[in-house]
């Protein structure tokens, strides 16, 4: 992979760019009856959370469903304003890296997301100015790691596997990218995408 080879840059949000503190939270929710690493594949794999990022049930019913699922020992609406609260925003650097790197790429970003937390986060931070293309899953329907969801976003766009590279926290979703072509790092917040960036040779 080389500077030159490199067209489009694909973010995932949570755990890249934006402060997502729901991994340690829900773990904490069930009083440590899930280990911080079954608490992030509950964010990939449950049965609500998919129906809630895939658009195909009310914020409401999603928090019914993730109650009852871990059997929380706390009403659904109070789940619901407690799973809004673990979205802290963009982290610090991060705006200005992506306004450093959106006059020479392509940049898009590809997230497992919901209608609360992108409304917040569109308001807050004007995502469509940041960004050339923007694919939320509960928009698309497809939740990464699935092989569609990528597929989705380079028939969108374009041009070739090779031309892309994919930035998320969770290994599953690199190599699922790399699986079908992309460029692709598993990265934790806004320093280590920096640093890979710079090793690239992609930001001076």
């Amino acid at each position: 992979m080389g500077a030159h080879t490199i067209k489009v840059i694909l973010f995932d949000l949570g755990g890249v760019l934006v402060h997502w503190d729901g991994v340690m939270e829900l773990a904490k929710l069930t009083d440590d009856k899930l280990t911080k690493e079954q608490s992030r594949r509950f964010f990939l794999e449950s049965k609500w959370m998919k129906l809630f990022e895939t658009g195909r049930c009310t914020p409401y019913k999603f928090s019914c469903g993730v109650v009852r699922q871990l059997n929380l020992s706390i009403t659904p609406d109070r789940f619901l304003k407690m799973f809004i609260s673990w979205d802290r925003g963009f982290y610090p650097g991060a705006i200005e890296l992506l306004d450093r790197l959106k006059p020479h790429f392509l940049l898009a970003c590809l997230s497992n997301n919901n209608t609360l937390h992108w409304t917040r986060l569109c308001k807050r931070y004007s995502l469509g100015e940041r960004f050339h293309r923007l694919y939320a899953s509960h928009e698309t329907g497809l939740v990464k790691p699935t092989q569609e969801a990528f597929e989705y976003v380079l028939n969108d766009i374009g041009g070739a596997p090779e031309e892309y590279l994919f930035f998320d926290d969770n290994l599953e979703c690199v190599q699922k990218a790399q699986h079908i072509g992309f460029n692709a790092c598993q990265v934790s917040g806004v320093e280590e995408v920096t640093r890979t960036l710079k090793e690239l040779k992609l930001l001076h």
